[in-house]
């Protein structure tokens, strides 16, 4: 049987226990040919990894620093990121299809929801022009990174989606060249002297979600959207 959006709201899964890697990537595919296929309902996965880093389609080798950790091919766009403990990680399965067919726009509001979270905890996130991720100013007033976004869309589904870090461990992403930028450092809201569980963040996100969603049907400030 077919399902119609309309009448299934979008799934939210939150698992408690870190999920292996390999685990989640079969489970994001299976979701999205299942949603291709009208027999599953559209999803916002939220969950943690144990520690591990994942390459992207550009991901350069010289940019695997310190393989301390499982290395992944993950089949999105983007280099090397790491995952962990203590950083929330949000697979989104949408359908596009429904949803104004604009990558474009799909990613720079996904950007936007991740800022609007951050936002309910006092963080002043931002783009950066010509650099992918979600920005902030670390308490020695430098600018540095706390989410990662890397998304990836096949017949009009998105797999993947954002990393935030909460509370992880940031010496695990000296491992690698985040995202394949070496000038700027990364942070974190345990490290901006924010206290927020899980749980919080999660709120928020939640909270900011009807705003995203209904974003996808229009497009950025710019003189046209892709196709």
């Amino acid at each position: 049987m077919r399902h119609d959006q309309n009448d299934n709201p979008v799934e939210w899964r939150i698992d408690a226990e870190p999920t292996p890697y390999p685990e989640a990537l079969a489970d994001m595919e299976a979701r999205a040919a299942a949603i291709t296929a009208g027999e599953a309902s559209e999803r916002v996965w939220l969950l943690e990894h144990p520690p591990l880093y994942t390459a992207g389609t550009s991901a350069d080798s010289a940019e695997l620093l310190d393989p301390r950790f499982p290395v992944y091919d993950a089949g999105r766009g983007g280099r090397y990121t790491y995952h962990g403990p203590g950083q929330r990680v949000g697979y989104l399965s949408l359908d596009l299809s429904r949803r104004g067919k604009d990558i474009r726009n799909f990613v720079h509001n996904l950007e936007g929801w991740v800022i609007a979270a951050l936002g309910d905890f006092g963080v002043s996130a931002r783009r950066a022009e010509g650099r992918i991720g979600i920005w902030t100013d670390n308490r020695e007033g430098r600018e540095a990174k706390i989410g990662a976004i890397g998304v990836r869309v096949r017949r009009w589904v998105t797999l993947h989606g954002f990393s935030v870090n909460i509370d992880p461990d940031l010496t695990h992403f000296s491992g690698i060249v985040p995202c394949g930028i070496s000038e700027y450092p990364v942070t974190s809201l345990a490290a901006l002297g924010i206290t927020a569980s899980m749980p919080d963040f999660d709120a928020a996100l939640r909270a900011h979600f009807p705003a995203f969603l209904a974003s996808q049907r229009k497009c950025p400030a710019q003189p046209a959207c892709s196709a």
